[in-house]
């Protein structure tokens, strides 16, 4: 238990350790499980109260023989929420409702239970969806088994008869519905035995499906003490109990058991206030910090998505061993297997067997891993960096904790379609959103963030009569500038030129890209170009170079996207992903982009839909959450991997960093 992530953090009011003596004055341990109890009986023993710990009702996605990390956990003193035997903290909670749920806790708790059922959330938040071809017209019930020895069962005041009560029950009451056996899949694979063993007339899913989907499905369910009742009851779903879970005994349930001490009438908002807000303790896994139920349920729904977006078999090839650890922590989801290969026919062969994508570094695409994916019947991802990438420059192996998966191309060929551009051209946004993605976008400016978050010195001497043209310059064989420009305007030499030409008065300050500076990649102006420039910003700050100027001018390069961030001029040579929608001075057309975007739907597809991120320890997080980290961060050194590891990774020491697992969640 105290390898649990998080304890200390939910359990502030504990000093906890692992053996008893003296001094102890409270034994927690897990639940009722039979590991716990030699500390249930020395507590009892020695005159000390058991403290009972479980997950809480919105836990994560997986399961925790898995090694997903619970988001919640409940610290009860009296009882257990699942033993009907005696009263529990969540009774007594429950128990008081109209002495501490007022109007107020009434009304969170009612946006709590609409925000759960909208976003379809469950307890552990897994299964896949429901096969409909399984569904009859008409009325539906659903039948939850459970697994033989559940300790809710026995502390729920039922047994093995009380689950073939519940299916002759449903066989006599409801005889023209379509009874429907929702079996724990642990059963269909053999490992654990069922309550529910007459099949007679019942429609099996044994499956791991989305509670949702059932839920969705059917008009009525019948549990005996399955959590899969409470979520029922959320959604508005009447529900029969034939045990004593939790939420059964306060009139909203039609009940086969009584406990002796239940029987005041509540409503479910004062169900899901006790057990969903007052019972359980939360931590969000990304600050490490204690937090409420909506914040943590909207970690939980984030952590779903991406494993719903990650979910399968990637079957991965043209990954440097020094990219490899931190692709693993991006693509980390418990839905989602991984394998590196490094011929690109093996792992097309393979993610055709598995069903599964095929991706690959797409700046390090090579003409056998574009005849492996054209050969390949499936679907295919292109990876990349995202827009808000590190501390430092990939090329020094610095660890990306952002990329872009592109099932459709690359954001920075513009030859043919990306999903950036489909997100940028197709998404309708909610105010919501878009509100979102002005409040990064203000977060990001305000602390002067970009996509590398190199410190630097501030421009002086800058002329305060006279525009400041900035123009960026980027590494020459980078694949933006090799696919994104034409044959007559594709260095930075030409750059300067035509900037020059375009803006004769200007203050014209070129600064060389930090891979070019850093002497890691080609890019340096020729001596005629170097004639048009007035002053360097080699050295300088972005950030700093961007608040000085009044327009940028640029091939393809990201500066452009900083600098419409914060509402600088933009003069686009290439095509860039930002530019075509009417927010650049373009010198390129555009033949797919059609929409007229704002500056936030750009922020929204580029730094909230298009990539995934994680922190530096390897939890999944969200744009919002590694710009903090970052801010949090930047004052500190930058990272930079040791000369002697990197020259070792090429003999295969590596292979023992890219096996430790990243976080589970």
């Amino acid at each position: 238990m105290l390898k649990l992530p998080f304890l200390a953090t939910f359990l502030p009011d504990y000093d906890l350790r692992a053996l008893p003596g003296a001094d102890v004055q409270a034994v927690l341990g897990w639940g009722m499980k039979p590991t716990a109890a030699t500390g249930r009986r020395w507590a009892q023993k020695n005159d000390r109260p058991y403290v009972a710990l479980e997950d809480g009702f919105l836990r994560s996605v997986g399961i925790g023989e898995a090694g997903a990390a619970s988001l919640s956990l409940i610290v009860d003193d009296l009882g257990v929420y699942y033993d009907a035997t005696r009263p529990s903290r969540l009774e007594q909670l429950i128990q008081t409702a109209d002495v501490w749920c007022d109007a107020a806790m009434t009304a969170r708790a009612r946006i709590l239970i609409d925000r759960i059922v909208g976003a379809r959330v469950s307890k552990t938040n897994m299964g896949g969806p429901l096969d409909p071809g399984l569904l009859k017209p008409g009325r539906r019930v659903l039948i939850v088994d459970q697994t033989f020895g559940d300790a809710s069962i026995g502390y729920g005041l039922a047994s093995q008869q009380s689950f073939a009560d519940m299916v002759a029950a449903a066989r006599r009451d409801e005889p023209d519905a379509q009874l429907i056996l929702k079996r724990h899949p642990a059963v269909a694979a053999g490992r654990k035995q069922g309550c529910v063993t007459d099949l007679k007339g019942l429609t099996l899913i044994d499956a791991d499906v989305r509670p949702a989907d059932l839920l969705d499905a059917v008009d009525a369910v019948y549990c005996v003490t399955s959590a899969l009742g409470f979520e029922a009851l959320l959604r508005g779903l009447p529900v029969r109990c034939f045990g004593a879970p939790f939420y059964s005994g306060w009139g909203l349930t039609t009940d086969a058991v009584e406990t002796g001490r239940r029987g005041v009438g509540c409503s479910i908002e004062q169900i899901a206030a006790a057990a969903l807000i007052a019972y359980s303790r939360y931590v969000d896994p990304v600050t490490g910090q204690r937090c409420e139920a909506e914040q943590a349920l909207e970690r939980l729904i984030a952590l779903r998505d991406r494993a719903d977006r990650l979910a399968g078999s990637w079957a991965a090839v043209g990954f440097a061993p020094a990219k490899r650890p931190p692709v693993r922590r991006l693509l980390n989801s418990p839905k989602a297997s991984l394998r590196y290969f490094m011929s690109p026919r093996r792992a097309a062969a393979h993610a055709q067997t598995t069903h599964g994508r095929l991706i690959w570094w797409a700046g390090k695409e090579s003409e056998a891993t574009r005849q492996a994916a054209a050969a390949f019947h499936g679907p295919t991802v292109r990876m990349e960096d995202g827009f808000i990438r590190s501390r430092g420059l990939g090329s020094d192996f610095v660890g990306a904790l952002s990329v872009a998966l592109d099932d459709q191309g690359v954001y920075y060929d513009p030859s043919r379609p990306s999903r950036l551009e489909t997100l940028i051209e197709t998404d309708d946004l909610s105010p919501t959103q878009l509100a979102r993605a002005a409040k990064l976008r203000m977060r990001v400016v305000d602390a002067g963030l970009s996509k590398y978050n190199l410190k630097g010195q501030a421009p002086t001497g800058w002329p305060t009569d006279r525009d400041i043209l900035l123009v960026v310059g980027q590494v020459e064989n980078d694949k933006s500038i090799l696919l994104g420009c034409g044959p007559d305007l594709n260095t930075n030499s030409a750059l300067v030129e035509a900037a020059r030409a375009d803006h004769p008065d200007a203050f014209l300050v070129y600064r060389n890209h930090p891979d070019v500076l850093a002497g890691n990649r080609p890019g340096k102006l020729d001596a005629s170009a170097m004639a048009s420039v007035d002053a360097t910003g080699d050295g300088l700050d972005i950030i700093d170079c961007l608040a000085a100027c009044q327009r940028v001018a640029t091939l393809t390069s990201l500066t452009g996207f900083e600098a419409l961030m914060r509402g600088k001029a933009v003069s686009v040579y290439g095509r860039p992903f930002y530019a075509g929608w009417g927010l650049t001075d373009d010198r390129m057309t555009f033949a797919r982009r059609h929409r007229r975007a704002s500056i936030d739907h750009l922020i929204h597809a580029a730094l909230i839909a298009y990539p995934i991120y994680v922190t530096p320890e390897g939890w999944p997080c969200e744009a919002e959450d590694l710009v903090n980290i970052l801010i949090a961060a930047r004052d500190q050194p930058t990272p930079r991997a040791p000369r002697g590891q990197i020259q070792r990774w090429a003999t295969g020491v590596i292979a023992s960093l890219d096996r430790k697992p990243p976080p589970s969640y």
